[in-house]
């Protein structure tokens, strides 16, 4: 039993608690709302234009600028997002390739693609490899090892950007043409070798002829020395996904050996398309070079 002192300093307890309930309350919504709003400003850039400004997104969102702005920077210090100097617009970041590229090596693609890869690889002997398309390019999300003392292997999970290599260009192809348009008519397309294409022009000829092809062919493009082969892998929508390869020494690439593999590539691709939903053969859009 409490006595009536008791009763009252009991009283006063709980009414002292109440408003610091409702402080934590307010605090924990205020909490919830501002991961809420970062997570809607990153999934503003899954659909709609590469780069977005900060009056697009807050006018998307229904935000303020200031909001906006404030969420951008943070996104920007920890490399989710990056900034372009010219136009002050934002687009993805490394941190966010990196993302995506761990939840794609554990998703559905490499487990469709793995055993398809191990026949392509038996089949070629040579190194074999299956890339994903991500945002501002593309990763190598597996790979099968050539068994010969001297073979190609390649770095899992790193960006490589899109005009370079028969993996790289043969993913642009399959892009809409808008998406082709904002990679070629990036100003600083990198050479990363002396055999690496950079002028617009040349590109939209080879886009159109592995479109018409259904596969791309490169002679050390991305890396020197190496030779690679590849076919694009589609999902359940017939949109580009990623891409399979057949990758060596480039003195083993000769024309012979590009007759040889390019059936058993283009088989491949299209076991693992269907792997993932897609009925086969190479999906007509009107809105893709070369459709």
């Amino acid at each position: 039993m409490l006595f009536r002192s008791e009763k009252q300093q009991v009283a006063r307890l709980s009414k002292d608690w109440q408003p610091n309930l409702r402080e934590a309350h307010v605090t924990q919504l205020r909490g919830t709302e501002a991961a809420a709003r970062v997570a809607d400003v990153l999934m503003v850039f899954t659909d709609g234009p590469r780069t977005l400004g900060v009056t697009a997104i807050a006018r998307e969102l229904k935000l303020s600028k200031a909001v906006v702005h404030r969420i951008l920077n943070s996104l920007v210090d920890r490399k989710l997002l990056s900034t372009d100097p010219r136009t002050h617009e934002y687009h993805l970041g490394v941190a966010a390739a990196a993302l995506g590229a761990r939840a794609l090596r554990g998703s559905e693609f490499r487990s469709a693609a793995l055993p398809v890869l191990r026949s392509l690889q038996e089949a070629t002997n040579e190194t074999v490899t299956v890339s994903a398309l991500v945002p501002g390019g593309r990763v190598y999300m597996d790979q099968v090892e050539s068994t010969r003392e001297i073979k190609m292997t390649v770095e899992l999970g790193r960006r490589f950007p899109l005009h370079a290599g028969s993996s790289s260009t043969c993913i642009l192809a399959f892009l809409t043409q808008d998406e082709q348009e904002s990679v070629l008519n990036d100003r600083h397309l990198e050479m990363l070798t002396n055999q690496t294409v950079t002028d617009p022009t040349v590109l939209r000829q080879r886009l159109h002829e592995i479109r018409a092809e259904g596969f791309s062919w490169s002679q050390g493009e991305r890396q020197e020395g190496a030779g690679s082969i590849a076919s694009p892998v589609f999902g359940f929508d017939g949109e580009v996904v990623g891409a399979v390869s057949v990758c060596g020494p480039a003195a083993r690439f000769s024309d012979e050996t590009k007759e040889r593999f390019v059936p058993l590539i283009m088989e491949a691709a299209e076991a693992i398309s269907r792997r993932l939903g897609w009925l086969g053969g190479i999906p007509a859009r009107s809105d893709r070079i070369g459709a």
